[in-house]
């Protein structure tokens, strides 16, 4: 067993090396990110940071992670918003624990990159990442969309959701500080993509349409596709377009840090570098 363990350890080393030459040597450096990097950014959702945030919550209706109060059917939109505000607040505009997000962009940033991100936590963009070189497939905690929707435009609502927090007593905020749409009068929601409700504005639409230009402009050449905390969620975004990418050129690196599930097909395992192991403490070694 001991044996095994720095076996492992010489590979993560070995596989650490391979990854900074990759880097140091790639022409267009691609990132896609899902939620394993926040978590290693420090935003976890149960345990210490739930009940430092939500034990009120969690005393009164028995759930023990903020997904679960995320999709609790409030008896009113007053409660519903009262949990919502705080959660945007400690996900969204609140920097996370570890500066993960930083040195990841200290890694990259002299480099031609491009980010596609399941991630709605905005860390990418505080952290110092270009705006025009980033992807928000899902969405964004920072913005409000019409619940029906009536029409096709989202709203910042940093404004909107301090007020919430600031002024919600007893789990409820004032009705008056309940968002409704401007045009129908209907509930906004968040602009989260969970049905086909979810509103792509014409941010989202230019944003796709730039990625979708970096990668066909970089379809050849020293291409280093890095897959930073990917599940299998939503695979089709992310985790199969950076194989068949790939495959599909010979001079291209597809590298995967993930903590247990870091792997690849065998048909690119020549071209890969899978490394499973805390994405916070890979990129520190970096």
């Amino acid at each position: 067993m001991i044996a095994s363990k720095i076996k492992d350890k010489h590979h993560i080393v070995s596989d650490i090396a391979r990854l900074q030459a990759a880097l140091a040597s790639a022409d267009a450096v691609v990132i896609g990110a899902g939620a394993g990097l926040s978590t290693a950014a420090g935003f976890t959702y149960s345990g210490e940071r739930f009940e430092r945030y939500f034990s009120d919550f969690a005393e009164k209706y028995g759930f023990r992670d903020m997904y679960s109060g995320g999709f609790y059917p409030y008896d009113t939109p007053e409660e519903h918003w009262a949990y919502w505000s705080r959660y945007i607040l400690v996900n969204r505009y609140t920097d996370p624990p570890k500066p993960v997000y930083r040195e990841l962009f200290e890694l990259v940033k002299d480099k031609n990159y491009f980010v596609i991100t399941t991630n709605v936590d905005h860390c990418f963009q505080k952290a110092g990442f270009d705006k025009n070189r980033l992807f928000y497939t899902q969405g964004d905690y920072g913005l409000f969309q019409c619940s029906a929707p009536c029409h096709n435009k989202t709203y910042d609502n940093e404004e909107t959701v301090r007020r919430m927090v600031a002024e919600q007593k007893d789990m409820r905020v004032p009705t008056a500080l309940i968002p409704r749409c401007p045009v129908c009068g209907k509930p906004m929601t968040m602009n989260l993509r969970a049905d086909d409700k979810f509103v792509q504005d014409e941010g989202w639409d230019a944003a796709c349409e730039r990625y979708e230009r970096f990668i066909r402009t970089h379809k050849q050449g020293n291409v280093l596709y890095l897959e930073l905390g990917v599940g299998y969620n939503t695979p089709a975004i992310i985790k199969y377009p950076f194989w068949r990418l790939t495959a599909q050129n010979d001079r291209a690196i597809y590298a995967c840090i993930n903590c247990g599930e870091a792997f690849c097909p065998e048909q690119i395992r020549q071209q890969a570098i899978c490394i499973n192991a805390d994405i916070s403490e890979v990129i520190d070694k970096i």
